[in-house]
């Protein structure tokens, strides 16, 4: 049962590590300090959700719907070009620092709608959370250990780069660094758009 948890756990993790959509808003709310607990919780009990779907053996029926993951694809494009699109607006506008951002947050309805649009709109969450983790699970028994290994990384993991951002304030006091992380997450966001149009 160890062996499994642990092995959900990382395994988890692996997959969350690498930089997406979701990671590059949890942290951009992280620095602004606007609603984090609210944001990363959004997204660890959004894969909770996820990963105990695909222990339960979910990725079949998403594998037997391409459809659905079709119309997820395009969707999910739409609206990472439209995210992207705002984003190099605020790189090129520029004159942003983080005591500016602080000062007057956007209401949390509307920003849990952009975390909920990152996350499940999204097919590749479907595939590697689902499907893939899904998949792991029934190599590491009990899938039900391995399960809440992956649920834990996923906390872990949204709570620290929600919390843990704050430790690069000093450097995002000066407007420049705001630039060029709207730059990098407009970068991100087109990137993964282009992938999901590729297919």
């Amino acid at each position: 049962m160890t062996s499994a948890f642990v092995s959900g756990f990382l395994t988890s993790l692996s997959l969350i590590l690498a930089i997406g959509a979701q990671n590059a808003f949890v942290l951009r709310q992280g620095l602004m300090r606007q609603h984090v607990f609210a944001v990363s919780a959004f997204c660890a009990i959004s894969d909770a959700i996820l990963i105990t779907l695909g222990v339960a053996g979910a990725g079949r029926l998403i594998a037997a719907a391409p459809g659905l993951i079709s119309a997820m694809r395009w969707g999910g494009a739409a609206f990472l070009i439209w995210y992207g699109a705002r984003s190099m607006l605020s790189a090129w506008r520029g004159g942003q620092s983080l005591q500016a951002m602080g000062t007057n947050p956007p209401a949390l309805w509307p920003t849990l709608g952009t975390i909920a649009a990152l996350t499940w709109l999204n097919p590749h969450v479907y595939l590697d959370t689902v499907m893939l983790l899904g998949a792991i699970s029934a190599r590491h028994p009990p899938p039900q250990a391995f399960a809440a290994g992956a649920i834990l990384a996923s906390g872990v993991f949204f709570m620290s780069l929600g919390y843990g951002a704050r430790l690069l304030a000093p450097v995002f006091a000066r407007p420049r660094s705001w630039q060029v992380l709207d730059l990098l997450v407009g970068l991100v966001m087109w990137a993964i758009a282009a992938t999901l149009i590729a297919g």
